[in-house]
C-alpha cells in the first residue's frame, strides 16, 4: 500500500495531468467538455488499474503509461456514448475500434468520428491509441498475448455497443449477444455476462506480465481465464451496484438492478467472489491477485455512495465477512485514505 501511494498514485497523477492539459486543448466543444469530464470524474479507474504496474518490474513507469492511456480511452468513449449526441450502434462501432487499434501496434488510425456530426478533437483520441501501440510496440512476447487482448476487446466492445442504443433495444441486443455465449458459461445471466465483458483489467494483466516476466502460451492462457469472467465481473458488478442511484437518475443501464432482490445479488456476488478466488490461485504472484480481489471489494464499498443505498451497511458487512479480513483492511484504509483526501491532507 505505501508503494500505491507513493509511487503509483503519483505517475498515475502525472500521466493524467498530460492528458488533461491535452484534452484542454480539443477544439470541439463536445468533446472536450466529455474529455476533461471522463478524467475528472472516473481518475480513480486509472488509479485501480496503474496497480497492475507492479507485475512490470523495472518496467513499471511505461505499464502506467499504457494502462492510463488505455483507460482513458475506455472513459472518454463512455462519456461520448453516454452523455452525448448519438445512439448509433455504427458510430459506437467505429468509435470502439480504437481500442482494438491501440492493442494492434502498426495498425493505422482511422476516422473514429467517421459517424458523427462533431470531428475535430485535435489529435486527441489518435494520440491516445499512438501511445498505447508505442508502449506495446517491442514487448517481448506480444505474440502470445495478442490473441486473448483483442479477445478481452473485442467482449468490451460488442458491450459497449449494445449497452449504448436507444433503451428499448438494449435489453434485446445484450440477451441475444450472450446467447451465444450462454453454453460456454451457463452458469451465468445476461446481465452478469455482460459485466464480466466491461473491465479492462485483463488487458493490463496481460500487458504488465508481458513486460515484467518471460510471457508463454500458457501463462497468456492461464492469465486470460483467471481474470474472465469473474474477476473482470466482480470489478463491474461492484462498480454498477455503488452507481445505482447515479445510473437511475441519468436514465442509464445499471445491471445490479435485474437481480430479484437484495438477497440475491447478496448470494451472487458472494459467488463471484468465491469464483474470484478460486480462478486466480494457480496464477504466478497469487498473492498479488488476491490483493486486487480484496481490495475491489474493499475499495468499492468504502465509496461514501454506499451509504445511501437501500441496504448498503447490510451489503457491505455481508461481502466483506465473506472475501475475508484483507478486504476489510483495504476497506478501512481506502476509508481512512478519503477522509484525508477531504480534508486536503492528501
Amino acid at each position: 500500500m505505501s508503494s500505491v501511494y507513493r509511487k503509483i498514485f503519483p505517475q498515475v497523477k502525472r500521466e493524467l495531468s498530460y492528458w488533461k492539459g491535452r484534452a484542454e486543448s480539443i477544439p470541439n466543444e463536445e468533446f472536450r467538455k466529455q474529455a476533461l469530464a471522463s478524467i475528472e470524474a472516473k481518475k480513480f479507474h486509472c488509479q485501480g488499474g496503474g496497480v497492475y504496474s507492479i507485475l512490470a518490474g523495472d518496467s513499471w513507469q511505461k505499464a502506467i503509461t499504457f494502462i492510463v492511456a488505455y483507460q482513458t480511452i475506455s472513459d472518454y468513449l463512455d462519456n461520448l456514448c453516454d452523455r452525448s449526441t448519438s445512439l448509433d450502434p455504427t458510430d459506437f462501432r467505429m468509435l470502439h475500434q480504437s481500442m482494438e487499434d491501440a492493442l494492434t501496434p502498426g495498425k493505422d488510425i482511422q476516422p473514429y468520428y467517421k459517424y458523427r456530426d462533431e470531428q475535430n478533437d485535435g489529435g486527441y483520441l489518435a494520440d491516445l491509441v499512438r501511445t498505447c501501440q508505442n508502449c506495446i510496440r517491442d514487448l517481448p512476447g506480444y505474440h502470445h498475448i495478442k490473441p486473448y487482448l483483442l479477445q478481452l476487446e473485442s467482449l468490451y466492445g460488442d458491450l459497449q455497443v449494445h449497452k449504448h442504443v436507444k433503451k428499448e433495444e438494449r435489453i434485446p441486443r445484450l440477451e441475444k449477444w450472450f446467447s451465444e455465449f450462454q453454453e460456454r458459461w451457463p452458469t451465468l445471466s445476461w446481465y452478469e455476462f455482460s459485466a464480466s465483458s466491461g473491465s479492462t483489467l485483463g488487458i493490463f494483466c496481460l500487458v504488465s506480465y508481458a513486460m515484467g516476466l518471460t510471457m508463454t502460451e500458457s501463462l497468456a492462457k492461464s492469465i486470460y481465464n483467471s481474470y474472465f469472467p469473474y474477476m473482470q465481473g466482480l470489478h463491474i458488478l461492484l462498480d454498477y451496484y455503488i452507481d445505482q442511484e447515479e445510473d437511475l437518475l441519468e436514465g442509464d443501464l445499471n445491471f445490479c438492478n435485474y437481480y430479484e432482490d437484495i438477497s440475491h445479488l447478496k448470494n451472487r456476488l458472494l459467488y463471484f467472489i468465491k469464483e474470484t478466488n478460486r480462478s486466480i490461485q494457480l496464477l504466478p504472484h497469487k498473492h498479488f491477485h488476491e490483493m486486487v480481489h480484496h481490495g475491489l471489494v474493499g475499495l468499492y464499498l468504502a465509496d461514501p455512495k454506499v451509504k445511501s443505498l437501500n441496504s448498503g451497511k447490510e451489503v457491505t458487512r455481508t461481502l466483506i465477512q465473506g472475501s475475508g479480513p484483507k478486504s476489510k483492511f483495504f476497506h478501512l484504509n481506502v476509508r481512512v485514505y478519503n477522509k484525508l483526501k477531504r480534508k486536503g491532507v492528501l
